[in-house]
């Protein structure tokens, strides 16, 4: 009879402040959040593209932004290719070298160079950029190459050189597309490492081998692939203007497929850059102008749907009519899924016969496939200074560690260039900045101790929870320690307050702990406690499956952000908004692991002196939190240098 009084009572005197309803569903939220930040990005580019005064100036800046997107900023070193033929096949119409080449040290490129026989004189040449398909045979990848090779003998019987390559993951030595999803290799965020980088540059010494040989005319160079081939085709095109003419195929939709559609589900990571500069592809499309491109698709494509494809087009065309080169632009669809239709192929066929041949005559020839696996391998076994495998780990430049920094520099100079750092970081956190205002949803008193739910708007789209916890009796607040409600720590937190305050919308009184009420009440011996929320953690997790938690990771990052680098400033919105109605500025943030790391980066962005206690601090941002690219600029002891020159700092182990 007691114990229902009592869970009566604390029922009773719960009463919002707020008489608007809460809005606590996460997932909607979410998505209004992409669908917005989809939106803005679209808008933006859409102004940008059709507001270019200078296009020369214009194409050099939007290339120098997309090459630091791609982990191409600096451009790599043009080393030695070493290019190495291993074997030739003898078809009656042309040769096939078998070959691989270094596109930088131990980096190796897998393909088949197709060349037409007979030849009298420089010819055009295609280089073919595979899509995903895995040819194995008895424990051997022979790589996607073979399974396309009716597009690279097709070129060769109607008088083009073909080279065609393998992928970084599809080739034979295998590497990692799926870094993110498949393999939580999710320190790629931080090192602003992508895949697409890779094929990038892959593609780009595949043009400065084409130009070592004697076949081969240097003013008439085009590119072409399917799926993940047709979106190397854009990067390559976009990024090299030795190319000539371009026909991407399947390669390309616009953001709200990819963020707001979901088709970023079907995806790899080779299929984004670093969408740090947040961009809408269109943009990326542009880049070719005023080359001639042709863009095809099919028509019922769940990966590149007709719609997005339709979207991109429009604004390219913008472009290559302003420029006078309308005629040099054409969209193709046919109909048919995301498979290699003939239809697509004939078409691309004829768009580099109209501009390296000037013909426009039909296509006699179909393309088919000749060898088989074995005929087209390159390796007879695989080389032992292969850094394909591990790539990920060094494609990238970094800077400095911070010892090396400080080596150069006065500690002075080095917090003034990482300050600056911190602004590039977190350049895509929201424009306003203006402290947040808490509204009180609802306070409810149980057994000496008061619970205050707080909502903070931490973006327009973005409400979440925020707890204050305090002892009635108390005349004075008193310190206060804040503590991160992350995945680790929430399942104990709300056991504790399901027991001791039940009926609340955040927890069950079937997880309570019998002995909550009184673990509570230690904790708050000498002040209080502000539970603070974070999006996608928490009380304020998303809904899904460990798959659908990564694809929600990768939109942060194809919207240039990230979900912890998001988070942070969740931190830094509660923690801003608290001080400004608090009586009490002694605050205390204890957090543990990845936390602990975005606890530290929020506290860089507040004026009031704090301390923190850090328990399990990474040691880099390899370990997380993983935000866009910061090993670029620093790593975590820069961090804490310039967070003891503000706050009190205690690491545990």
């Amino acid at each position: 009879m007691k114990y229902l009084l009592a869970s009566l009572l604390t029922f009773w005197i719960l009463s919002p402040v707020n008489t608007d309803p809460p809005v606590w569903d996460f997932d909607t939220q979410l998505n209004d959040y992409f669908a917005a930040e989809t939106e803005r990005i679209k808008l933006r580019t859409e102004q940008e593209l059709s507001a270019i005064e200078d296009w020369e100036t214009y194409k050099t800046e939007a290339r120098r932004e997309l090459q630091d997107m791609l982990g191409l900023w600096p451009m790599p070193e043009k080393t030695p290719l070493e290019a190495t033929v291993t074997e030739s096949i003898e078809h009656e119409e042309f040769t096939v070298q078998n070959l691989h080449f270094q596109s930088m040290p131990g980096l190796y490129v897998t393909g088949n160079l197709y060349i037409p026989k007979n030849l009298k004189e420089k010819v055009p040449a295609i280089i073919y950029v595979c899509g995903h398909a895995n040819v194995k045979k008895d424990g051997y990848s022979y790589g996607a190459k073979v399974n396309y090779q009716h597009h690279p003998a097709w070129f060769a019987r109607n008088g083009y050189v073909c080279l065609i390559l393998d992928t970084v993951q599809l080739g034979e030595i295998e590497g990692i597309h799926h870094g993110l999803h498949r393999y939580q290799r999710w320190w790629w965020q931080s090192r602003g490492y992508t895949p697409a980088g890779v094929e990038t540059w892959n593609g780009i010494r595949a043009i400065d081998y084409l130009l070592t040989r004697p076949e081969v005319d240097p003013e008439r160079i085009g590119i072409t692939g399917r799926s993940g081939g047709g979106v190397t085709s854009w990067w390559v095109g976009a990024m090299d203007e030795r190319i000539k003419v371009a026909v991407p195929v399947a390669g390309i939709t616009d953001m709200e497929d990819h963020v707001v559609n979901g088709c970023v589900e079907d995806h790899c990571d080779c299929m984004y850059m670093y969408n740090t500069y947040q961009w809408d592809f269109p943009k990326v499309a542009a880049l070719l102008a005023p080359r001639p491109l042709l863009i095809s698709n099919t028509d019922r494509d769940i990966m590149f749907p007709v719609e997005g494809v339709f979207r991109v087009y429009r604004q390219v065309r913008q472009i290559y009519e302003q420029l006078g080169a309308g005629d040099q632009l054409a969209l193709n669809i046919t109909a048919g899924p995301h498979r290699d239709e003939q239809e697509l192929r004939v078409h691309a066929f004829r768009w580099f016969n109209r501009y390296f041949y000037q013909r426009e005559g039909l296509i006699e020839k179909t393309a088919v496939k000749f060898f088989e696996p074995e005929q087209l391998r390159v390796f007879k076994a695989l080389p032992g200074d292969e850094r394909n495998t591990r790539i990920d780990e060094s494609f990238n430049t970094v800077a400095p560690s911070t010892d090396a920094v400080l080596a150069e520099t006065s500690p002075a100079e080095a917090r003034s260039g990482w300050r600056k750092d911190l602004d590039r970081i977190f350049a895509n956190w929201p424009e306003n900045d203006a402290p947040a205002i808490m509204d009180i949803e609802s306070r409810v008193q149980s057994r000496g101790m008061q619970l205050t739910t707080y909502r903070l708007p931490s973006d327009e789209h973005t409400n979440l929870p925020v707890f204050h916890l305090q002892s009635t009796g108390r005349s004075r607040q008193g310190p206060t320690r804040i503590i991160l409600l992350d995945e680790d720590n929430w399942a104990d937190w709300s056991a504790r307050l399901a027991g001791a305050f039940p009926g609340g919308p955040f927890w069950s009184s079937t997880e309570a702990k019998t002995d909550a009420a009184a673990i509570l009440q230690r904790e708050l011996t000498g002040g209080s406690l502000l539970l603070i929320s974070m999006r996608g953690a928490g009380p304020a997790a998303f809904s899904g499956d460990e798959f659908k938690q990564a694809q929600i990771r990768k939109r942060y990052y194809l919207l240039g952000q990230s979900l912890q680098a998001m988070q942070t400033w969740d931190i830094r919105r509660a923690l801003e908004a608290f001080l400004q109605t608090s009586e009490t500025k002694d605050l205390t943030i204890e957090a543990e692991g990845i936390s602990a790391g975005m606890a530290l980066y929020a506290s860089l962005f507040l004026d009031n002196r704090i301390s923190l206690e850090l328990t399990k601090l990474p040691a880099s941002h390899l370990e997380g939190p993983y935000y866009p690219k910061v090993l670029r600029y620093m790593d975590m002891p820069a961090a804490l240098m310039l967070a003891r020159e503000k706050h009190a700092i205690r690491e545990l182990d």
